[in-house]
């Protein structure tokens, strides 16, 4: 933090040493941690309470900033195993981060690091010290913004020129950002869920073979696919149908990701439609869901803030239970659209926005939130043995 000695030798307010500009040209001022430099991206806010380490490494914010609206970030420091990015090369894709309150020493055992240690090792920029409250508000009444996010230790900032940069961003609209976090080939994956004291398990011997399609796929997710009792092998979002046939799998799996499904489903519909047509059992999560939407027909749309936290309630209406949700997502399929073999499964008590799929002729299903909940609650499990159970009831029916 700088401070200026005034005229009469007494010290001034403190300098900013970070800056978000967004693209309205609004500024905000507040101390940098992390990453020094510039970087650009749509700025959203997440209301999870916990969990800030798997959502800074979440690849579904490939291309966004992130407001984190609870005001205790950083507290419980940083380890090497919250880490939900798979793919190493790309860390996540997140562009920076928004925090309230200036990050306080670590207090727990599973420590390793310190945020702001941990924020320069990925290349995050962070801005602390800022009226989240406000900022989450202008973006509830005004949508999305790009912006500019910058830390400088000096607090130099060209703001008319990082005004400028901001005002020329291009939205999210028609943005594929999968190739910037799939993987770049082919790998297996066994391990399961974490248990305390025992760290991450090792999967015994497997009942069903999944691909997972990788747009941006999060551990967890692979974790309880093998727990559930999956062999899993996972393809980059490239793969081709015959890539993902000429494995014979029980299952495919459509994962999560970032950008505009529109976008991504320009190469990635296709290949669902051929897997379809297969009969295969098909589960899709988020950006996965839209991607199955979209293979049968319907459409997505922009959403002016979006969902994202671990504390949205959707409603199952297969069961008339309703679950608490992790969700991160700014596009959603339109249910208007879905055509009459696509069965609206599940819906968002927040807004109404359709949040799960189901198909009649196949056997598919999806959900646009996260049921691997890291973060979040693990209300939404049991899909993982739903999609499981749908396996086995087509390996039964061929056998028949």
């Amino acid at each position: 933090m700088l401070q200026d000695k005034d005229t009469a030798g007494g010290w001034t307010e403190p300098r900013a040493t970070a800056v978000l500009v967004l693209q309205d040209g609004t500024v905000v001022e507040g101390f940098g941690i992390g990453a020094i430099g510039e970087a650009t991206g749509e700025v959203c806010f997440n209301t999870a309470m916990t969990g800030y380490q798997e959502i800074l490494t979440d690849p579904s914010y490939a291309g966004q900033i992130i407001t984190f609206t609870f005001p205790h970030i950083g507290n419980v420091g940083t380890n090497d195993e919250d880490t939900e990015s798979v793919n190493a090369a790309s860390s996540s894709g997140v562009r920076g981060a928004i925090l309230a309150a200036a990050v306080t020493d670590p207090s727990n055992w599973r420590a390793s690091r310190h945020l702001d240690a941990w924020l320069k090792s990925r290349d995050i920029i962070a801005l602390t010290g800022i009226d989240t409250r406000a900022l989450t508000a202008l973006i509830r009444d005004k949508g999305m913004p790009n912006a500019v996010i910058a830390h400088d230790p000096n607090g130099a900032f060209d703001l008319e020129a990082l005004k400028a940069r901001a005002a020329a961003l291009p939205s999210m609209d028609g943005l594929d950002l999968v190739p910037m976090v799939t993987s770049g080939q082919r790998f297996d994956w066994d391990e399961t869920t974490w248990n305390l004291g025992e760290g991450y398990g090792k999967q015994g011997e497997a009942k069903h073979h999944v691909v997972a399609i990788d747009y941006g796929v999060k551990r967890n997710i692979l974790r309880l696919l093998a727990r559930a009792g999956c062999k899993v092998t996972v393809l980059p979002a490239t793969a081709t149908a015959e890539d993902v046939l000429a494995l014979k799998p029980d299952g495919v799996f459509l994962s999560n990701g970032p950008g505009d499904p529109a976008a991504t489903g320009e190469y990635a519909v296709p290949v669902i439609r051929k897997v379809l047509e297969e009969q295969i059992p098909t589960f899709g999560i988020c950006l996965g869901h839209q991607m199955l939407s979209l293979a049968v027909g319907a459409k997505t749309t922009k959403m002016h803030q979006g969902h994202h936290g671990a504390n949205h309630p959707v409603k199952d209406q297969t069961t008339g239970k309703v679950e608490i949700t992790s969700m991160n997502h700014g596009f959603a399929v339109d249910p208007e659209t879905l055509p009459a073999n696509a069965v609206e499964t599940h819906v968002s008590l927040f807004d109404g926005s359709n949040c799960g799929i189901a198909l009649t002729d196949r056997p598919a299903f999806s959900v646009q939130y996260h049921p691997e909940a890291s973060p979040g609650p693990q209300d939404s499990h049991y899909l993982f043995d739903r999609f499981v159970k749908l396996i086995e009831e087509q390996k039964a029916k061929r056998q028949a």
